[in-house]
Formats: structure tokens, C-alpha cells, sequence
């Protein structure tokens, strides 16, 4: 792992790397109570200066999830960049090959309360994502998306 400098990390927050990932957090970062960052097999995450990760969070490295500076995540948010193979009927879905492109999310977003961004996803510049929305799709820059999948509601 990799801490820059005046990172707050609360004490139950758990950091694990499952085989060669990377986690890198910038400047003045806040990780809060019961956040989860874990990257798997070679997929790393990394946290830009001046962001805050909220209680109970969970954030998955299976393949690249970057983060910008002066991100706002709020608790509850799940970013998980992988999905499990399930074209095969012979063989369970957990067994079956994992999928995943990665996700990026661009400076100065804000993610509300309870969020899932799903993979393959680039939430650009400037960004709202609406409390309890799904997104499948990229998100343009300075745009406000909410809903189950989120969709445009207005420009910023």
C-alpha cells in the first residue's frame, strides 16, 4: 500500500490485497468506519488527494478502479469492476471465467448515499451521482445521473 501524506484511515477499515494488486491513496484523503478496499489477483486501486470514502463503503480492485481528487463517496457506495461468467450451463456461474474492464471515476464527483457502480463504467468530470443509484454506463462530465439504472436527470 501506498499512503500519501495526511491520510486519515479510521481504525475498522479493512485493506487487503488478494495476490499482486496495488493500493495507492493520495494527499488528504479520508478513509471512514467499516470502508472495504481490496484488490484482487493483479488489479489495483487508486485514491486521489483530497478525497473522502464513507462508512461502510466497499471498494474491489479486480481490475483498475481509479479515483480522481476531490471525490466525494458517500456510505454505503459499492464499485466493483468485475462480473462473474454465466454463458456456460454446464458448469456453475462461480466457476466460470470473470469479466472485468475496470472503472474510473474523474475528478471532483460526488457519489450519494448507497450507490453501485457497476463495471466498465467512467464517471467523467464534475460528475452527481443520485443517493441509491445503479450505474451500467458512463457518465458524462458536469451531468447529474440517478436511478435504477441511472439515467441523465439534468446538466450541472
Amino acid at each position: 500500500m501506498v499512503l500519501g501524506q495526511n491520510v486519515y484511515i479510521e481504525k475498522n477499515v479493512i485493506i487487503k490485497h488478494k495476490a499482486n494488486g496495488i493500493i495507492q491513496i493520495g494527499n488528504n484523503t479520508e478513509i471512514l468506519d467499516g470502508v472495504i478496499l481490496m484488490s484482487y489477483f493483479d488489479g489495483n486501486i487508486t485514491i486521489g488527494d483530497n478525497c473522502s470514502i464513507n462508512p461502510y463503503s466497499i471498494i474491489y480492485g479486480v481490475a483498475n478502479t481509479i479515483i480522481g481528487n476531490h471525490v466525494m463517496i458517500a456510505g454505503h457506495c459499492m464499485i466493483i469492476p468485475n462480473n462473474h461468467g454465466y454463458c456456460r450451463k454446464d458448469i456453475p456461474m462461480q466457476q466460470q471465467e470473470n469479466i472485468y474492464k475496470g472503472i474510473v471515476i474523474d475528478d471532483d464527483v460526488w457519489i450519494g448515499h448507497g450507490c453501485t457502480i457497476l463495471d466498465g463504467v467512467h464517471i467523467h468530470k464534475g460528475a452527481i451521482i443520485a443517493a441509491g443509484s445503479v450505474v451500467n454506463k458512463d457518465v458524462p462530465e458536469y451531468s447529474i445521473y440517478g436511478g435504477v439504472p441511472a439515467k441523465l436527470i439534468k446538466n450541472r
